[in-house]
């Protein structure tokens, strides 16, 4: 089997999909977001290996505590191991574990062939994908992530076409993502997939760094504040209006 490139582990996540949850953190990431506040798992080569039987084992040892969860691939980014994550999931499987993703899309890579074909076999195993979204404008996306946002926006429309539950994610940054039309637009896009379950909008916070002064890495985002709760409950708004709007178009609500 594939080993994986583990950053951490986490035996009872509750922000991570549905119910109590195993949370496997995977090492590497190309986004570089301004706001990560995991830029220790960016290192392609870093992590420690380890057996995908080794995390189920770990998961049943817990497993009483994770009756209405599962476990969860997070990162650095998942999809950058994917022939990993058909074996991990192929286990869970086998046992009757919900399965879920929590990714970024930036690994999506519709002109190859191959990568497809070992996709749509990972699909197969995959309850649950949490799709981070970190701008819908192209421009601002890759100033925000250093990557551009097309295949990710792909990625959510393929999850829709294969009927793979998804969870949309999106941090609210002051000055950055909080501009109430990119918000309108965001929903507006996501707004016409039937396979979108949940709509996370998430605060930005300034946890993250004190984690780039100790790797002696810049922290593109200082002097920004964190966003308030109440702020992101109201941008949130925003984006279930786009939402709303392309459904009463398509005839998907009345």
């Amino acid at each position: 089997m594939t080993q994986g490139r583990i950053h951490s582990l986490e035996s009872f996540g509750s922000v991570d999909g549905p119910g109590v949850r195993y949370v496997i953190f995977v090492q590497g990431c190309p986004m570089r977001c301004a706001y990560c506040h995991n830029p220790d798992t960016w290192d392609m080569n870093g992590g420690t290996l380890m057996e995908p039987s080794y995390l189920i084992e770990q998961y049943e040892r817990n497993k009483a505590f994770y009756k209405d969860g599962g476990i969860t691939v997070t990162g650095g980014e998942p999809l950058m191991q994917v022939d990993f994550l058909i074996d991990l999931f192929t286990l869970a499987k086998q046992k009757n574990i919900h399965t879920c993703i929590d990714s970024s899309g930036i690994a999506f890579n519709p002109d190859n062939a191959a990568w497809m074909e070992k996709l749509d076999k990972l699909l197969t195993l995959t309850d649950l994908v949490m799709l981070d979204i970190k701008h819908i404008d192209p421009e601002k996306h890759k100033e925000l992530t250093a990557q551009p946002n097309e295949n990710i926006l792909k990625f959510a429309a393929y999850l829709n076409e294969k009927k793979i539950d998804m969870w949309i994610r999106h941090v609210v940054v002051p000055g950055i993502t909080d501009d109430d039309k990119y918000l309108f637009d965001l929903g507006y896009h996501i707004g016409r997939f039937t396979n979108l379950k949940v709509l996370d909008i998430l605060p930005y916070h300034t946890m993250g760094e004190v984690k780039y002064k100790k790797l002696g890495l810049e922290y593109k985002l200082k002097g920004v504040p964190a966003m308030s709760k109440d702020v992101a409950i109201e941008k949130k708004q925003v984006v279930l209006e786009g939402i709303r709007t392309i459904r009463r178009e398509l005839g998907l609500m009345k």
